[in-house]
């Protein structure tokens, strides 16, 4: 008689346990899903898009902070594949776009509103520097400068267009050579050198494609600037 009470005991939490279970699974699943899984056994595996890691504007791994611009460059594979520049998971010059060139791919975005305002190639092959130095010399203060090369993007920069892409942040700029490739975003009227700025040499003994090295990808967040004052 001394064991009954316990016995009891046991028994009525073990009631109270699976009772639990199984408003838990049924309650819980969609369409009576969970109740077929819980009495088949059956777990369905999770789903392609589950699996997936989650993107963000333009293909970013995490979102950017308030007041901040999400973009993506990639340069020109070769001279077969052209260059990308999204901004805002806006994609903003490509091939399907058809408006890339041979040579610098740009884009210029209002830096207080984050609009793009233009975009331009310039032939750095055959073309003539003096539409760049055109294009270059008016910018306004705070104007982004998102650029992409394709194929060859220095043979025809001279030293006054160098400088120019220096005044926007560009350090690589001054060594840029035939056939390199190089993504780049500048500001102007940038007090330091550009943290967003990448460039591959055009070398045989590296060159992922025949006479051109491998294509630069490039993304990030840029803080977008206050209006300036007067």
């Amino acid at each position: 008689m001394r064991l009954t009470v316990p016995l009891r005991a046991v028994v009525v939490l073990l009631l109270v346990g699976l009772t639990w279970l199984l408003a838990n699974t049924f309650f819980r699943g969609e369409n009576g899903s969970s109740v077929r899984h819980f009495f088949s056994g059956a777990i369905e595996d999770p789903t392609s898009a589950e699996l997936r890691p989650k993107k963000y504007k333009c293909g970013l791994s995490a979102p950017c902070p308030p007041k901040h611009l999400a973009f993506r460059l990639v340069s020109g594979a070769a001279n077969v594949i052209g260059p990308k520049i999204c901004l805002e998971d806006k994609m903003l010059l490509s091939s399907v776009k058809n408006n890339v060139g041979r040579g610098l791919n740009i884009v210029l975005v209002n830096g207080v509103t984050g609009e793009p305002m233009e975009t331009k190639t310039f032939d750095m092959w055959a073309g003539d520097v003096n539409d760049l130095l055109k294009f270059l010399r008016p910018l306004h203060e705070g104007t982004l400068v998102f650029v992409a090369s394709f194929d060859d993007a220095a043979t025809k920069l001279n030293d006054e267009s160098r400088r120019l892409f220096e005044e926007l942040g560009s350090t690589a700029v001054k060594e840029l050579a035939f056939r390199d490739s190089w993504v780049f975003v500048g500001a102007k009227g940038i007090e330091n050198k550009s943290p967003f700025e990448q460039r591959m040499k055009n070398s045989k003994s590296s060159n992922k494609y025949e006479g051109w090295p491998e294509s630069l990808e490039m993304d990030g967040c840029i803080p977008l600037r206050p209006p300036l004052e007067g």
